[in-house]
């Protein structure tokens, strides 16, 4: 079936599902494939659940009533149909992406647009290309704008991504050290992240929004429209840390602004001034108030494992769990080494997906925990089992919550982090 025909059928079922768990009455059901699933043995129950239609790839789970749809491809079809009804919706698309602070970035520039305009954006980390068209076909008239984000492991990804999603609009929060397994290496990753301006340059009236700090990026922006932010005077928006202890506070103002804005947020750590400093050039670039957009900073919350501070009877948490990369856990130890407090803990996982870079990746991290003198160290994983090192270690989550329990920590401020597969917000819950 030709996509314009199937779109015809999607307006007048414009919910979407790929799990029979999921099924709306009235949606359709569209039959993906994964390593241990094959979403077309699904198809029958998808439409005894209530589905109008099911769209499958395997001529033997298509049958004569009418409401199964036989496609060469189901996750080609489903990107394809994405694109169709975003080009048809028309509205202004920004395309978010780079290693780390994606998804805060993402979080705090939704809050911003939000208080103005109806807003469309990713939810959790649906950022790759199942994630991202089911986005897209979110998508709605009433909707004036969409945030997409998008996530790469592969060389090819973001190139993928941004040809569904056509943003008109585009920011690389940052280049670093992550799946370095799928990439290769550190200059596949900035290749990879620069296919966002790549596409940008494709588009007319395109802006992307680039760190001043960022020589990387800079380079990678060049002959694009660009609105810089950063701790530079005379930018587009120039701001500061005031302070971050423990939550981060700064104050910032647009070009030609006489007088600072403050604000103080709810997350953790400095390196998070750059995530907020982009929020802030999107805000103001989409004609947000400067008090809006300090309002809405100073309101937003972190409830995805990123950055968070909990205090417990016993502990102060600072959960940064959700994922983990040399440059992401170098940067959340500094921070933690400038608190001031009498007593704290690291808690760290294994970064995982490093290829033949992670034992090299792991004993650096080690190497400056010696530096941190911290009073106790807990390294969970086996690769930072492998390292040379005299912290305690354990070979996973559920081992050292065993321990915690018979000596549970109090009085501490503990660091959490480690990448989303080794469970650390386990600990973090545990606690």
């Amino acid at each position: 079936m030709e996509i314009k025909e199937l779109y015809k059928r999607f307006l007048k079922h414009p919910a979407i599902t790929t799990d029979t768990r999921n099924c709306l009455p009235g949606s359709i059901f569209i039959a993906l494939k994964g390593n241990t699933f094959n979403g077309n043995a699904f198809a029958q129950q998808a439409l005894e659940k209530g589905c109008a239609y099911a769209i499958v790839d395997e001529p033997q789970h298509a049958d004569s009533s009418g409401k199964t749809i036989l496609v060469e491809n189901c996750l080609k079809t489903l990107q394809q149909l994405a694109n169709y009804h975003r080009r048809q919706m028309n509205v202004p698309v920004i395309g978010i992406t780079g290693t780390n602070g994606k998804t805060t970035t993402k979080e705090l520039t939704a809050a911003v647009l939000s208080t103005r305009y109806n807003l469309l954006y990713t939810q959790g980390n649906l950022n790759n290309h199942i994630g991202v068209p089911l986005t897209l076909l979110r998508l709605n008239p009433a909707h004036e704008m969409a945030i997409i984000e998008m996530g790469a492991s592969h060389p090819g990804d973001i190139k993928e991504l941004a040809e569904i999603a056509e943003p008109d609009y585009g920011i690389i929060t940052n280049v670093g050290k992550a799946h370095l397994e799928g990439f290769g290496s550190f200059e596949n990753v900035v290749r990879t992240k620069g296919e966002l301006y790549d596409f940008l340059r494709t588009r007319k009236h395109a802006t992307a929004f680039v760190c001043n700090e960022n020589a990387v990026l800079l380079k990678a922006a060049k002959g694009l429209h660009t609105a810089r932010y950063g701790q530079t005077k005379g930018l587009y928006v120039e701001g500061h840390m005031t302070n971050c202890s423990p939550c981060l506070c700064l104050e910032w103002k647009h070009e030609g602004e006489s007088s600072y804005h403050p604000v103080q947020t709810n997350l953790i750590g400095s390196y998070n001034l750059e995530n907020v400093l982009a929020a802030i050039a999107i805000g103001t670039y989409f004609n947000i108030t400067p008090d809006a957009i300090s309002r809405a900073l100073t309101g937003y919350v972190p409830q995805n494992n990123r950055s968070q501070l909990k205090n417990t009877n016993r502990n102060q948490l600072i959960i940064d769990a959700y994922n983990a990369n040399p440059t992401s856990m170098m940067a959340a130890l500094q921070n933690f080494r400038h608190i001031a407090a009498e007593h704290k803990m690291a808690i760290l996982g294994d970064m995982k997906e490093l290829g033949a870079d992670s034992q090299t990746e792991h004993q650096k991290i080690v190497d400056y925990l010696v530096e941190c003198h911290f009073e106790k160290t807990i390294l969970v994983g086996d690769q930072f089992q492998s390292t040379t090192s005299s912290f305690n270690t354990f070979p996973d989550t559920s081992a050292l919550i065993q321990e915690l329990k018979k000596n549970a920590p109090k009085g501490y401020w503990i660091l959490i982090k480690g990448s989303n597969s080794m469970k650390m917000a386990q600990i973090a819950d545990y606690l």
